[in-house]
């Protein structure tokens, strides 16, 4: 296991054994849990993210810490977008889809104002970090 799966996997753990509460680095922030299915591997994949709440919807930050490659969960729901989520103790199925224009500006610079740190991610990279939008569905 490497480092970062080892990390993610104490924020998973910690998050599921405290109804989506976590300490550390991510203490008081806005946590998902991620369900995805790798796109190559078809295995499930859990992926802790910081959200946004807009309306009923969900917006999670494709930044990979600034790196210039969108993080392998992006491309994950891109190939299925149709996942489930944990938000605290609740299991949500949603479909994701890709915020742009006016929609992913409002929403990126909102979440750079409540968290500078993504104003730092966005400074470490040429791409455009994709916001993604999960909309619960029934």
């Amino acid at each position: 296991m490497t480092e970062s799966n080892d990390w993610n996997a104490k924020i998973i753990e910690e998050f599921r054994a405290h109804g989506g509460r976590v300490g550390g680095h991510f203490e008081g922030a806005p946590l998902l849990l991620l369900n995805s299915i790798g796109a190559r591997s078809g295995k499930e994949r859990v992926s802790p993210l910081m959200y946004q709440a807009v309306g009923d919807a969900y917006a999670v930050f494709a930044s990979k810490g600034g790196a210039p490659s969108h993080p392998d969960w992006y491309h994950n729901l891109i190939a299925t977008p149709d996942i489930t989520i944990e938000v605290g103790t609740l299991t949500v199925p949603v479909r994701a889809r890709i915020a742009d224009g006016v929609e992913r500006d409002s929403i990126w610079e909102t979440q750079k104002q409540r968290y500078p740190g993504f104003a730092d991610y966005e400074a470490s990279t040429t791409r455009q970090i994709p916001v993604v939008i999960l909309e619960p569905v029934s």
